[in-house]
């Protein structure tokens, strides 16, 4: 039988790279995933009503507890696995978004079940299970320029 990855039709989600700018350089946000631990960057399925940069916004106060600006356009996207609640496997294409963060908060919804960590775009990919996101993550750190 056909991996259910393979035959489905394509399952879109959406992400946000949450950045911050330090004298140091540029920092990124990642978050635990709430069932494996693995870190990720914050991101979600479509919600009604909301457009995908707004549903990564949406998805970085959830789960990271930030707020900030979003840019319009996504910078990228990856591919991971899934295991859903019943058991099934399917690999969503994750559109990334750049939220550029204006403040975090210590309390927000999915606060006590995860944690966060700011790392350097180098550091972050070490972290990181996604082969495309580590690209990702490590082509923006590429196209800061220092200031």
């Amino acid at each position: 039988m056909p991996d259910v990855a393979t035959t489905a039709r394509p399952i879109q989600q959406f992400g946000a790279l949450c950045v911050r700018y330090t004298i140091e350089g540029p920092e990124v946000l990642l978050v635990t995933t709430r069932e494996t631990k693995r870190w990720m960057i914050p991101k979600g399925w479509p919600m009604a009503g909301l457009k995908p940069r707004k549903v990564a916004e949406q998805e970085a106060w959830e789960e990271a507890g930030v707020v900030g600006r979003v840019k319009k356009l996504p910078i990228g996207d990856f591919v991971y696995d899934k295991v859903l609640g019943d058991g099934s496997k399917v690999r969503p294409t994750v559109a990334v978004f750049l939220l550029e963060v204006r403040r975090q908060w210590k309390r927000f919804p999915e606060s006590a079940q995860r944690r966060t960590a700011w790392l350097t775009p180098l550091e972050a990919s070490r972290l990181i299970d996604e082969p495309d996101l580590e690209r990702l993550i490590l082509k923006f750190g590429r196209s800061v320029r220092p200031a």
